[in-house]
């Protein structure tokens, strides 16, 4: 592999012996990764405005606390689809986990089960099979799908994933074509020897053109079916019998399609920067998407979100609960299992804390009048 990713940007954060909060375990985790792969996992498309701006959209939110209110208890209990969750924080599909740990996967499915949460398992690009993971998680699960041209493919893994004790699925529509990701041309990205799309293997229609170079790229193109359309949702659950979310929702109109299609929730996604760049912020389109959904299926949003007050700004604006992508990553290749179970935990009690500060002692007494420079409903 390359060397480490050592060289600390401009304005980044030193590695520290014991993180505290997210951005300290990105440092750890810059400083102990290849830098092909920090840049995989930290990269996005273009010129990255997206991904700043993903971040930046929550820091122009102010809070606006009120007083004299009980909050010698904070309730972050909630039910979604059936579950009941101790917090409103999920973790989202994440590819090639075992770039960052030798445990992977594994080790997320374990750290969501030890903390109570639910993982969005990656159905494709991940380096552990579906059976393997669900035996780790040993529990509930959602698992992620792309359609591929070969729907027989795509049959295949969802069975899979059902057999193992999937929950439900979540149909991601932003990769119609694949992202331009610099980084990764500039680095060569590629797997190491030893690390493969588990879920493929023995899987002579899945046609692999591999993982070298622009590999994932023509895999893309190769797999995936550009010409997806709103008939996939139904689709998928009338083959699986699961609920459906739509993850990669950023209008209202799409929004009120999903929900017309028999989506059971949206996930309100940009894909982390990752494909268009210059798309709008995710939590911008956050409360046009909320009031378009109108309570009818829960609305999840992912994208920026590092603090606790990112997370109550968030269900303030409309979300049901968040996703989480790079920072359980940053927590895995610091401390494997234990480091996503950190990063989970200091998130909880972020937002609790924020939640007595700004006197909201449940998530239902959450809601937009906390907020001062909320981006309005269009």
């Amino acid at each position: 592999m390359t060397e480490p990713a050592d060289d600390v940007p401009d304005g980044a954060i030193e590695p520290v012996a014991a993180p505290l909060n997210l951005a300290e375990y990105e440092a750890v985790a810059r400083a102990r990764l290849p830098r092909m792969v920090y840049d995989y996992y930290a990269g996005a498309a273009d010129d990255e405005v997206t991904l700043r701006l993903n971040r930046a959209a929550y820091e122009s939110i102010l809070l606006r606390p009120r007083v004299l209110v009980d909050v010698s208890r904070t309730d972050t209990t909630l039910a979604l689809l059936g579950h009941r969750l101790p917090f409103p924080i999920l973790l989202a599909p994440t590819a090639f986990q075992r770039l960052a740990h030798p445990e992977g996967e594994l080790a997320t499915a374990r750290a969501a089960r030890a903390a109570g949460t639910l993982m969005m398992m990656a159905g494709t690009l991940s380096t552990t099979t579906v059976e393997d993971t669900a035996r780790a998680a040993d529990g509930p699960f959602w698992f992620q799908v792309y359609v591929f041209r070969d729907r027989g493919l795509t049959a295949h893994l969802v069975e899979r994933a059902k057999a193992a004790g999937c929950t439900a699925l979540c149909l991601t529509v932003t990769f119609p074509v694949a992202g331009n990701r610099e980084r990764d041309a500039r680095n060569g990205f590629a797997l190491p020897a030893g690390l493969d799309m588990a879920n493929f293997r023995g899987l002579a229609q899945a046609n692999f053109p591999g993982t070298h170079g622009s590999g994932l790229a023509a895999f893309v193109a190769q797999q995936f079916d550009p010409s997806l359309t709103w008939e996939a949702v139904e689709w998928l659950r009338e083959i699986s019998g699961l609920p459906v979310l739509v993850k990669g929702v950023v209008t209202p109109e799409d929004a009120v399609l999903a929900v017309e299609h028999g989506a059971a929730g949206v996930v309100i996604s940009n894909h982390g920067g990752r494909q268009l760049d210059t798309a709008e912020p995710t939590v911008l389109a956050l409360p046009r998407v909320a009031d378009a959904v109108a309570g009818r299926v829960p609305v999840l949003v992912d994208g920026g979100i590092r603090r606790g007050t990112d997370v109550l700004k968030a269900l303030a604006l409309g979300a049901t609960a968040v996703l989480i992508g790079r920072p359980y990553l940053w927590g895995l290749a610091a401390e494997g299992q234990p480091g996503i179970e950190r990063v989970l935990a200091i998130l909880r009690g972020e937002l609790e804390r924020a939640m007595a500060l700004t006197g909201r002692p449940d998530l239902r007494s959450v809601s937009r009048d906390i907020l001062s420079g909320a981006p309005p409903p269009r």
